[in-house]
């Protein structure tokens, strides 16, 4: 077992030599089966092998003209504090590729500043993916801080928790929210957040500098269902109610305005409601749109960064 592990090891260095040569140093393949005396077959599966692994992370940095395009006609239309728009891949299926680095680069923004910020981070597949393409760092003068639950109904932890995978690649103080997302009933929520531990972290919260969410759809498939924080009962019931998507367990409809009477009575999250605060909601997507669109007009988000057919598509109307 150990040799095989340090077999697993060697190949990974050779990996991160040969995406190092290839991506940061300039190097063909021909060049790096040279330099590493392999074959240029070797050479390409190493390089492959460093992206899957993400030994590697690739960023673009040079803006493109049309996504700038977008990314202005949004700001003015919704009167955004911040937008950025990824490019497009029409052959892809990802409900995370571009944005997670673009939302990624802003992040690492507010982390490379000396001067000390609060910052929320929501949770989910998407900041996930955000989470994974940030570069280790070393932040103590920076705070995260939770703005949703970090437990389900059971008290199992949510897979897509992200404030301490975040907190440990860039080494700043975390602040979790020890609550699951949607409590059993009123009065388990109304205890559990007025718990001095829970009123301390709601508190700094409202202090935050800015936050990073993901905007969800409220589907079948949504992550709110498959994650098992609502049942496929619960999720049909807020669609007719009239629910369009969520943002950290909030329900919303297409004007952006928060449920009444529904599990929104239950949520145990940071309140939302609409905010001049630097709230970047990161999304895309066919199954977003809606969910978008509505958080774009409750003004629930102030900040965005999505993909370029998602640009395109709020702006038509």
């Amino acid at each position: 077992m150990a040799r095989k592990t340090e077999a697993e090891d060697g190949r990974l260095d050779e990996a991160a030599r040969a995406g190092w040569l290839y991506y940061v140093a300039g190097n063909t393949q021909d060049e790096i089966a040279r330099k590493l005396g392999i074959s240029r077959q070797s050479a390409q599966r190493l390089v492959s092998l460093a992206i899957s692994e993400r030994l590697i992370k690739v960023r673009l940095d040079h803006p493109i003209a049309r996504c700038l395009e977008l990314g202005a006609a949004l700001k003015m239309r919704f009167d955004l504090r911040f937008c950025e728009v990824a490019p497009t891949d029409p052959a892809s299926t990802s409900s995370t590729l571009g944005i997670a680095q673009v939302a990624a680069a802003e992040l690492e923004r507010w982390l490379r500043n000396p001067e000390p910020a609060i910052i929320g981070i929501g949770t989910g597949r998407t900041m996930r993916a955000v989470a994974d393409q940030l570069p280790a760092m070393e932040c103590p003068q920076h705070k995260f801080v939770a703005l949703v639950g970090t437990t389900k109904i059971d008290g199992s932890a949510s897979f897509y928790d992200v404030i301490i995978r975040v907190s440990d690649t860039v080494r700043a103080p975390h602040y979790p929210m020890p609550l699951p997302v949607i409590a059993r009933s009123v009065e388990e929520r109304q205890l559990l957040t007025s718990l001095p531990s829970v009123r301390s972290v709601l508190a700094l919260i409202e202090r935050a500098d800015v936050s990073f969410v993901g905007v969800g759809a409220v589907s079948d498939n949504a992550a709110l269902v498959q994650d098992g924080i609502v049942t496929r009962e619960e999720a049909e019931g807020l669609r007719e109610a009239g629910a369009v998507g969520e943002i950290t367990g909030w329900a919303f409809d297409s004007r952006g305005r928060l449920l009444e009477g529904s599990i929104n009575d239950r949520v145990a999250s940071a309140p939302l409601r609409p905010t001049n605060r630097l709230m970047i909601g990161v999304a895309m997507g066919v199954s977003r749109r809606a969910a978008l669109r509505g958080a774009l007009a409750g003004k629930l988000i102030s900040g965005l960064v999505t993909d370029e057919a998602t640009a395109e598509h709020l702006l038509q109307r």
